[in-house]
C-alpha cells in the first residue's frame, strides 16, 4: 500500500486560512498584539509540504477572512524569560490599543539552571492581568517535549517535568482571568517528532501550523463556532 505523505493540505491537525475564517466567523477583533519569546515570534525551520510562515501568519490570515481591516503587531523576541517580556513589551502592547492579545512565554523560565515556579507564576500574572484588561487574552501551555528527538536526552526528563508544571501554572492564571487558554500537553502530536526543528527547541513549519490551528480553534470555541 502506498504511503501518503502528510502535508499541510491533507494534515488533519491543520486548518487552512479559509477553514480558520469559518471557525472565526463573527470575530469582533480588529487589533491584534502578540507578546512573548521565540514561540511568540515564530522562530522555525522548513518542513516539506508546509509553508514556512510562523503560526501567527495562519491566525492573521484566518482573522482577515472575517475582519479584513485587522492590524497586528508582534513584539515577541528570542531568549526572554517572562519577567523580561513584561519589562520590555507590556507598555508597547498596551499602547497599541489591542482588543486581542496572544501571550506566549514561560518556556525559557523552565529551561534555566534555577527554576522557581511560584516566582514565574507571579510574573505571568503580572503580565497577563493588564493584557486581559485590554481585551481578549490568549495563552498557551507547551507541547510534551519528550517527543522531541532533537532535544538533549540528558535534560529531557527535567525539561518535560518543568514544562508540565509551567503549563499548569499558565492554565491556572488564565482561568482566573477568564482568558482563552490553549492546552497543548496532550495534543495528538505527543511523542511525534515531526513538529520539531532540528535545534531541539523550536517548532518547525508543521509545528507552527499546528500551533496556529489550535489557537484558531480555541478562539472559535470562545466565539461558540468551533
Amino acid at each position: 500500500m502506498e504511503t501518503i505523505q502528510v502535508t499541510e493540505r491533507n494534515d488533519p491537525l491543520v486548518v487552512s486560512p479559509a477553514e480558520g475564517a469559518a471557525l472565526l466567523r463573527g470575530a469582533p477583533w480588529s487589533r491584534l498584539v502578540i507578546v512573548g519569546d521565540s514561540v511568540a515570534r515564530g522562530v522555525s525551520e522548513s518542513c516539506p509540504g508546509y509553508r514556512t510562515g510562523p503560526w501567527s501568519s495562519l491566525v492573521i490570515a484566518a482573522l482577515r477572512g472575517v475582519r479584513p481591516e485587522l492590524v497586528h503587531l508582534n513584539l515577541g523576541q528570542r531568549e526572554l524569560v517572562t519577567a523580561q517580556v513584561r519589562e520590555t513589551q507590556l507598555d508597547s502592547a498596551l499602547a497599541f490599543g489591542p482588543d486581542l492579545v496572544i501571550a506566549l512565554c514561560g518556556g525559557n523560565d523552565g529551561l534555566r539552571k534555577t527554576f522557581d515556579p511560584d516566582a514565574v507564576e507571579g510574573e505571568l500574572e503580572a503580565l497577563f492581568t493588564p493584557l486581559r484588561t485590554a481585551g481578549t487574552l490568549v495563552t498557551a501551555g507547551f507541547f510534551d517535549i519528550s517527543g522531541n528527538p532533537h532535544f538533549d536526552a540528558r535534560y529531557r526528563d527535567v525539561a518535560r517535568e518543568r514544562l508540565a508544571v509551567l503549563s499548569r501554572r499558565i492554565r491556572s492564571v488564565a482561568q482566573r482571568l477568564d482568558a482563552v487558554h490553549v492546552d497543548l500537553h496532550d495534543h495528538p502530536t505527543e511523542r511525534d517528532g515531526s513538529i520539531w526543528s532540528t535545534d531541539g527547541i523550536h517548532l518547525n513549519a508543521r509545528g507552527q501550523a499546528v500551533l496556529g490551528t489550535e489557537i484558531i480553534r480555541a478562539l472559535g470555541t470562545r466565539l461558540g463556532t468551533a
